[in-house]
């Protein structure tokens, strides 16, 4: 759920796709840019995307400015994704807060488990201000679930929120800094542990 965190500014997408044909033009364009940045890493060139999607590149261009655009729009298909899974999750979660924090932070840490192309995205993507939008308003959505949890157990509204957002930002980073960095399996649940801990001895010292 970390935002790519090189270059700041990019191209904006060329040509908005409206209708159903052109977006699913837009859809084989991503699906193809994927594929071949994950093969590729930042190397991958335009032409080759546009060969693996089976689309002329000037098709490419009308609707990415350049591979910077597609990189960026993969983030952004990225984290919305990454956000309507947790949703699903909380819609679905259970009532026992112990229970939820695991639940929660077993969702993040599978969300963001390193592949070829989640390193690309995350080394060479663009920071937008859209891309960084989304991900404020994932964090947004996690920290109001904390500061339910924290007003239901009588802990003001505006103190609730902070410490909301304050836990969802450390718990974002000891995922990436420490559960993520797992070499085997065991070690992996075991740090999930670590951080299961971490967050609900947390979460008790901020009802008191």
């Amino acid at each position: 759920m970390t935002a790519p965190r090189s270059r700041q500014k990019a191209r904006p997408q060329r040509r908005e796709p409206r209708q159903a044909r052109a977006r699913a033009t837009v859809s084989f364009v991503l699906d193809a840019a994927a594929q071949v940045f994950a093969e590729r890493g930042y190397a991958a060139t335009t032409n080759e995307i546009a060969a693996r999607a089976g689309v002329s590149i000037g098709t490419l261009y009308q609707y990415f400015a350049d591979k910077d655009a597609l990189l960026v729009a993969l983030a952004k298909r990225h984290l919305d994704e990454a956000q309507a899974h947790l949703h699903a999750v909380l819609a679905d979660a259970p009532t026992d807060p112990d229970q939820l924090v695991r639940r929660v932070i077993e969702t993040a840490v599978d969300l963001n488990r390193p592949t070829a192309l989640h390193t690309v995205l995350y080394q060479a993507a663009p920071r937008t201000p859209e891309l960084v939008a989304v991900l404020d308003r994932l964090r947004h959505d996690l920290a109001a679930v904390v500061a339910a949890l924290l007003t239901a157990a009588g802990i003001d509204p505006p103190i609730a929120d902070r410490r909301g957002h304050a836990l969802v930002v450390a718990v974002d980073a000891a995922i990436h800094e420490h559960v993520l960095q797992a070499t085997t399996p065991d070690d992996e649940h075991a740090r999930i542990d670590d951080i299961v801990t971490l967050t609900t001895t947390t979460l008790d010292a901020y009802t008191r």
